[in-house]
């Protein structure tokens, strides 16, 4: 249906506006729902009757449901396109620093005082891959403070508690919103919580639930039995993958420094600096880093388990060796032996360094692990990126 605004002079404020509707000329405010256009530009809807001065409503959030600890909001179990376009954005910068929802009580479906307590990190990710599993289902989501960091990280951090745990049991009130005094944690925050002092502290007993969000349904349906598929720990080649993006993102910074480090050391020479051997040199120079970094921070997560070595920094040194080769092989008959030998040692040195960044994030690995691998290696990085240098910048004196 066209519609006109009925006083063409409103945009200009020199009277008050009023606009058409199917029921006719009618001044503000309109009934919500109508279809109206006031000075060209449609009508926004009205805010919500939920919203509350000083707190911002998320989208997910259906209404809020009176409990006897005070009203706790009902969440979609759907993700949503800015649900999914923020997923993208906190996987591939440092935005999902800051990636977090409130810590409190939540709920979905209609869950009563026997409805199960599930309980979370206040990570957006974390808690967005519970609820969406969750379709179909009455239950409660407890969401701890964990400074926006995901439920493993958080338990390796200490954040993730029993202290957390009880603090938030209190603090929302659950004790009065059920009956039974029980709580659901994930498996993975196992390694920093502990049953007995949560028992103790709160009153309510930890039931250990499925390593991934996806099994919770099944879970919860057998009775709060998993299977073994549910309690083991997977890392497999699409999970891998999924961290790729976030370290190709910290890359951004330093790389702008070793590209100024490379022209600045190609350049040098017999005749102190020269611009093109700055240029012709340096190109060589970073292809072998972009070897590095893509054998250092794609090839090994793809191919961890079939890369030999148990170390990380050690299957990273042999994927950037060969991408180094590789480099070699393209400039065959334009780079000198030094500048060939300076060519592998940068690539190897670049991957083995950036492959380390995984042990953080895989079941591969343990604390004292890490702890005795990086002292080991970086020793050894150091002196191999030493050894590049003098390599590099020797190769064009010697010449």
């Amino acid at each position: 249906m066209n519609m006109t605004p009925k006083n063409e002079n409103c945009s200009t404020g020199q009277e008050p506006c009023s606009c058409e509707t199917q029921a006719g000329p009618q001044p503000f405010p309109m009934h919500p729902g109508e279809d109206v256009v006031c000075c060209g530009s449609p009508v926004r809807p009205p805010s919500s009757t939920l919203e509350r001065p000083g707190y911002r409503l998320w989208h997910f959030v259906e209404e809020f449901v009176e409990t006897p600890a005070g009203p706790v909001p009902r969440v979609k179990t759907s993700l949503a396109r800015p649900d999914i376009l923020a997923t993208a954005l906190a996987r591939m910068s440092s935005f999902r620093n800051d990636y977090k929802v409130e810590p409190g009580l939540y709920c979905v479906g209609r869950p009563g005082p026997d409805s199960a307590v599930l309980v979370s990190a206040n990570y957006k990710l974390s808690f967005d891959a519970l609820r969406k599993e969750l379709s179909g289902l009455d239950a409660w989501i407890l969401v701890l403070d964990t400074r926006g960091i995901n439920v493993w990280c958080a338990a390796g951090k200490g954040l993730f508690c029993a202290p957390e745990v009880i603090r938030m049991v209190k603090l929302s009130g659950l004790e009065e919103v059920v009956r039974h005094r029980n709580i659901i944690l994930p498996q993975l925050s196992a390694t920093g919580v502990s049953a007995r002092d949560v028992e103790k502290g709160c009153g309510f007993s930890v039931t250990w639930g499925p390593v991934r969000a996806r099994d919770i349904r099944g879970f919860i349906r057998a009775g709060m039995k998993a299977e073994f598929p549910m309690r083991r720990v997977t890392f497999t080649f699409a999970e891998r993958l999924l961290l790729v993006p976030v370290e190709l993102f910290l890359l951004i910074k330093p790389t702008m420094w070793a590209l100024l480090a490379i022209f600045v050391l190609s350049g040098l020479g017999v005749g102190f600096f020269s611009f093109n051997a700055a240029w012709l040199r340096g190109f060589m120079a970073v292809c072998a880093l972009g070897a590095g970094i893509f054998a250092g921070a794609v090839l090994v997560p793809a191919l961890l388990p079939w890369l030999p070595g148990r170390a990380f920094s050690l299957k990273g040194a042999i994927a950037g060796l060969l991408g180094g080769a590789g480099v070699v092989l393209a400039f065959w008959g334009r780079a000198r032996g030094l500048e060939d030998l300076a060519l592998v040692l940068f690539a190897g040195v670049v991957s083995s360094y950036l492959a380390m960044n995984f042990t953080g994030a895989t079941p591969f690995t343990s604390p004292s692990g890490v702890e005795k691998e990086m002292r080991r290696a970086i020793p050894l990085q150091a002196a191999a990126l030493l050894a590049t240098i003098l390599a590099w910048v020797g190769a064009s004196f010697a010449g």
